[in-house]
């Protein structure tokens, strides 16, 4: 193989690139090739971002890739109110269902709260824990 072929780590907008390349051929296969970004945040007084989501809509679904909340704002309904605007922003996509996951030492039992199903466990991911993919029926 030449030298010019040999893999190297890419930039941010190389990563872009390649992802829309994708995007691009997925969608000559598929009758609704959609897909965008969600990004949503809570914000405290002072405009300091306490909690988030981030998450992608593609074809019938939403993939919610990130939900965060500052340790000192847990408890407090703040991944319920983030959970519950992605499920609003899915739902007037016309998605059919919400796919996401997260680790034991995270927050399983959350989403089971919410009506999220486990649809796969994978043991020792990272070793020690479990990782949890859920899905929700829309």
């Amino acid at each position: 193989m030449p030298e010019s072929l040999k893999p190297t780590r890419g930039t941010n907008e190389e990563a872009v690139y390649v992802r829309n390349k994708l995007i691009e051929f997925n969608s000559k296969h598929t009758p609704n090739g959609t897909y965008e970004e969600l990004c949503l945040t809570l914000k405290n007084d002072e405009g300091d971002i306490i909690a988030g989501l981030n998450g992608v809509m593609r074809w019938n679904w939403l993939d919610v890739d990130i939900l965060w909340v500052a340790d000192d704002c847990r408890g407090r309904g703040m991944g319920r109110t983030l959970l519950e605007e992605a499920e609003l922003f899915a739902r007037s996509k016309a998605c059919t269902f919400i796919k996401l996951n997260t680790f034991s030492f995270q927050a399983p039992e959350f989403y089971k709260k919410y009506g999220y199903e486990v649809i796969a466990i994978i043991e020792d991911a990272p070793i020690g824990h479990k990782l949890y993919f859920y899905k929700k029926n829309l």
